[in-house]
């Protein structure tokens, strides 16, 4: 059966007919600081075909991204209609509709990729000018990585930083993902 996709606002209306089999295959100091009303955790490097049953299932993350890897994954494991949320928790948000969860602010795994591959470049440049050109290498590491993501739509980079150690918990009080605002 193909994957299909369903923008926030058709999700909210049906939300409200009624409970969903709706997985949100973000990390759980993400899903911890905000996440769709009727949502349950399922992190992508966890996602289980068995635990999900029967039934429509419709799979959200932060934009889109992991949502459609998982909607594939699960389709290869055999599992039926499944619906992939597009534009993610983002859109969901940006469309005014609820969050539950802390709110706090997240420091999330796309946010740490980009973070570790603009840290990754610019030290090869500036290492390559000032030390020795042979430098540049590491640059070039990281934009073949980012090549590689774009062509492929998959990140090794992202799969292991989804699974350090603050990314697999949701612990309160914040950590370096998850910021919770003082009272």
């Amino acid at each position: 059966m193909p994957i299909t996709t369903l923008d926030p606002r058709a999700l909210s209306d049906r939300l409200k007919a009624g409970p969903l089999n709706l997985i949100d295959v973000r990390t759980p100091a993400e899903y911890a600081a905000g996440h769709v009303p009727g949502a349950r955790s399922m992190p992508l490097d966890a996602l289980d075909a068995a635990s999900l049953g029967s039934g429509p299932v419709h799979v959200i993350c932060q934009s889109g991204v992991r949502s459609r890897q998982a909607c594939e994954k699960l389709a290869t494991a055999g599992l039926g209609e499944l619906i992939d949320i597009s534009g993610g928790t983002n859109a969901w948000k940006a469309a005014g509709l609820p969050i539950d969860g802390s709110g706090g602010a997240v420091f999330g795994v796309e946010r740490q990729v980009r973070s570790i591959i603009g840290a990754g470049v610019l030290t090869g440049a500036i290492l390559a000018l000032t030390v020795d050109p042979w430098f540049a290498v590491i640059s070039a590491f990281f934009g073949g990585g980012l090549l590689m993501a774009g062509i492929t739509d998959l990140c090794p980079l992202a799969l292991l930083v989804a699974r350090l150690p603050w990314n697999r918990s949701a612990k309160s009080g914040g950590s370096c993902c998850v910021l919770t605002a003082k009272a």
